[in-house]
């Protein structure tokens, strides 16, 4: 699979990290920190160790799993870390992981000392089609979703098809909501081959193809001041979601999950306050019905909900800014659109498993 040129930096696939052995080989590094938390650690490390021929000369920074510990505090306790281990700024953090580990670790490795080199090799899904790609770090404050962070590029980014053995279905499913996005926003082919495809069956091509759609946009736009606004479609009313789950829920959504009932409600104002065709609106929300599960969004939620979207990162002057959807492959951002409106495409949603 060939290699993605983006901004300053490679994006490899399926090389068993024979370029990142390179980079270790030359030693020009002082320091060398693997970031990754548990569940990693022990499923997708001895992966690491093996392609790079049981290379050792690393120490291992652990965290907890999961969302809810991506956050300041976490953060503080690796730079102590960091600390401890004298690390200075000719070292190197290797963030091997999901969308949390790469967030963190990136968002660590560029405030540490003023920023070190980083580079991350995603183990889901999730990450290698989204978290990983386009320089966003960040760590999430009371539950909103990365509200402090930098735009800092990685020194490389590595795909691994090996590491997608440990990955769960439901996390498949989550990953696959960011490829679905992918297409409806920028490729209508894509977005057909998707849907005629099993997400089970996801191929290194799609996940190829799904990195190189977000890397167009990113290195035409790199700090999301205009066209990069189109990742964003399913995220406002999506993050939302999942901040107000993860909050509430005793099983919490995934991204993806929470991405995808973003999508339908976002959809439904891409009609309304757009384009996008009545027919394309009742073809996306059947499709994505048929593979995400039902989530009922409580009318109680509905103002909580309407406070997360008012602190979208992407929102100017006060008003909450939406990427719609012109017709399927085509979007557009900062779209406006009535608090009713936003409302009334998440009873649309909750219409949607009604049988």
């Amino acid at each position: 699979m060939n290699t993605i040129e983006s901004s300053g930096h490679n994006i490899y696939f399926d090389t068993k990290l024979a370029p990142l052995a390179e980079i270790i080989e030359k030693g020009t590094y002082s320091n060398i920190f693997v970031f990754a938390d548990r569940n990693t650690a022990e499923a997708c490390l001895p992966v690491f160790r093996e392609m790079l021929d049981d290379f050792s000369g690393f120490d291992l920074i652990e965290t907890d799993p999961g969302e809810e510990n991506k956050n300041i505090d976490f953060c503080i306790g690796i730079w102590k870390t960091l600390l401890d281990f004298e690390a200075d700024r000719k070292c190197l953090m290797i963030n091997l992981g999901g969308g949390v580990i790469t967030d963190m670790g990136g968002f660590v490795a560029s405030t540490y000392k003023r920023g070190i080199d980083f580079i991350n090799i995603p183990t889901t899904l999730l990450s290698q089609v989204d978290a990983s790609v386009g320089g966003k770090t960040g760590i999430d404050i009371d539950n909103v979703k990365n509200m402090v962070g930098t735009f800092t590029l990685p020194q490389a980014v590595f795909i691994e098809a090996e590491f997608l053995k440990t990955v769960p279905k439901r996390e498949m499913l989550s990953g696959f909501a960011e490829m679905i996005k992918h297409g409806l926003i920028a490729d209508e082919k894509y977005y057909q081959e998707l849907k005629a495809a099993n997400y089970q069956n996801i191929t290194t091509a799609a996940i190829h193809r799904s990195v190189e759609i977000k890397n167009e946009v990113v290195t035409e736009d790199p700090l999301e001041k205009g066209k990069r606004k189109i990742l964003n479609f399913g995220h406002t009313i999506g993050h939302a979601v999942e901040s107000y789950s993860l909050s509430k829920d005793k099983k919490p959504l995934t991204h993806g999950e929470a991405i995808a009932i973003g999508m339908i409600c976002e959809a439904w104002l891409s009609h309304k306050n757009s384009t996008l065709s009545a027919e394309e609106l009742a073809e996306i929300r059947a499709y994505i019905s048929s593979v995400y599960p039902a989530y009922k969004i409580k009318e109680k939620s509905f103002d909580k909900l309407s406070a997360l979207m008012q602190s979208d990162k992407k929102n100017e002057h006060g008003n909450i800014l939406f990427s719609l959807l012109e017709s399927i492959g085509k979007c557009t951002w900062n779209c406006r659109v009535a608090e009713s409106d936003i409302r009334e495409s998440m009873e649309y949603y909750n219409l949607t498993y009604v049988k």
